[in-house]
Formats: structure tokens, C-alpha cells, sequence
């Protein structure tokens, strides 16, 4: 049955979500905080308020077109529709990356800003699908914590989950105000995670194939983490449902 096996894959999902970083893990980490302690402050905050207002300005200012809300569909049908997003998301940011891959430096830093923008809007949709109101402040901020375990350091994952675990409760603590979101350790996080590959794209002959192989893996991540993190929504939701009926 298809709700008991996504059931099984979402559960296998928590389990690594909740595993403890490794040797190799931890290593990487404590290299990467000791590079960040020698970049100037300023520079970080400069960094900070960019990749702030870039992810304010979609999440809570643009308008995007997103999928109509679905009514009364089965979850495998639900999940058939995201597949297909997360495929033409996919393809999208592939053919992105070979594009400004094969453009040299400048094209390449021009990347950033364009794929952030694709995984984002990817996020919009998924929500959207699975049923939820994406026009709820709510809504986004749950949308970023599933951008940060995607695409965050094992460490750091481990404590992001645990917030969106239980969301129905923790979410109605949410401070009004998205000025007390975290976006320091939100960009350090992810450009922490994606330096080696996205550097790579910027070096000329090989960046083009650099940057269709690490935009389509990107997508690819983002997009099954977006599916298991509302599939716990789905079962705590049908948990919740099933205790007050009569």
C-alpha cells in the first residue's frame, strides 16, 4: 500500500535526520568554523544582510503563481504531482548551471542568486501540493527550516529537525516578527555546505558540467527532503484528525 510505504521511506528519512555526525563530519566543521573566524566581520554581516533580504524579498514579498491547493486527493496522487515538479525543477536548474557554468566567473557568481531563487519557488509549490497555504507566515518560516536541512551541516540538521518535529504545537510560539529568525547561521549554513561544489563551477572548460551535475543534485536534495518533512506533516495531521473524531 502506498501511504504504508512512504510511511517506512519518511520514517528511514527521521532516522538520518536524528543521526549524530561522524568523524569526517565533525572534522569538516571545525575547519570550516575556523575559516569563518578569519573572515572579517563585516564581511559576514555584509553576507548575512544579502542572502537576508534575497530570501525575505521571495518568501515574503514576491508573488509567486502556485499550483491550485488540491482538494480531497489521495497521497499518492498528491506525490505524483510533486515528482513532476521536482523534475521540471530539476531540469530547470541544470540547464541554469551549464549555462552560467560555461559563462566564466561572472556568470558563475550570477549562479547564486538565480538558484536560490529556483529552490525557493520549488518549496512554494511542494507546499502548495500537500495541501498547505503557503500565504501563511506560518508556512514559510517551516519552508526555511526545510531549506536549512537540506542543505546544512550534520550538526546543525540534527538541531533543525527537532524544531520542525511536533510543528502543529511549536509553530503557535513562532515570534511575530521574522527579524528573529537566525539568518546569520542560516547563510553561514549554506554557504558553508555549498562552496567546494559551486567554486568548482567557476573554473572555465569545466564549469559547465560542474554546473548542470551540482544544480540537478541540489534540486534533487531539496526535493526529497521537502516530501518527507510534509509527509510528517501528512501523518501527524491524520494522527490529530483521528483523536477527535467520536
Amino acid at each position: 500500500m502506498y501511504d504504508q510505504q512512504t510511511k517506512r521511506e519518511m520514517e528511514t528519512w527521521q532516522q538520518k535526520m536524528r543521526k549524530d555526525p561522524n568523524w569526517v563530519d565533525r572534522t569538516a566543521k571545525s575547519v570550516q568554523d575556523r575559516i569563518n573566524r578569519v573572515i572579517p566581520e563585516k564581511v559576514h554581516h555584509a553576507i548575512t544582510a544579502t542572502i537576508k533580504q534575497m530570501v525575505r524579498g521571495v518568501l515574503f514579498g514576491a508573488k509567486y503563481t502556485v499550483p491550485a491547493l488540491p482538494r480531497h486527493v489521495s497521497l499518492m496522487q498528491t506525490e505524483t504531482a510533486v515528482r513532476r515538479q521536482i523534475d521540471i525543477y530539476r531540469k530547470t536548474a541544470a540547464a541554469e548551471g551549464g549555462i552560467t557554468g560555461a559563462g566564466g566567473i561572472l556568470l558563475g557568481l550570477a549562479d547564486f542568486p538565480i538558484l536560490l531563487g529556483i529552490k525557493l519557488k520549488l518549496l512554494f509549490d511542494i507546499a502548495t501540493l500537500y495541501g498547505y497555504d503557503v500565504k501563511d507566515y506560518k508556512e514559510r518560516v517551516y519552508m526555511l527550516h526545510i531549506f536549512q536541512l537540506a542543505f546544512s551541516s550534520p550538526q546543525h540538521r540534527k538541531m533543525v529537525f527537532e524544531q520542525i518535529t511536533d510543528w502543529n504545537t511549536k509553530s503557535k510560539a513562532l515570534p511575530d516578527d521574522i527579524h528573529a529568525f537566525d539568518w546569520r547561521r542560516f547563510q553561514q549554513e549554506y554557504r558553508d555546505h555549498l562552496d567546494l561544489a559551486k567554486m568548482a563551477q567557476l573554473i572555465p572548460v569545466i564549469g559547465a558540467v560542474v554546473g548542470v551535475v551540482v544544480n540537478y543534485r541540489l534540486i534533487n536534495r531539496l526535493g526529497e527532503t521537502a516530501m518527507n518533512a510534509y509527509r510528517m506533516r501528512y501523518w501527524a495531521d491524520l494522527a490529530e484528525e483521528r483523536s477527535i473524531l467520536p
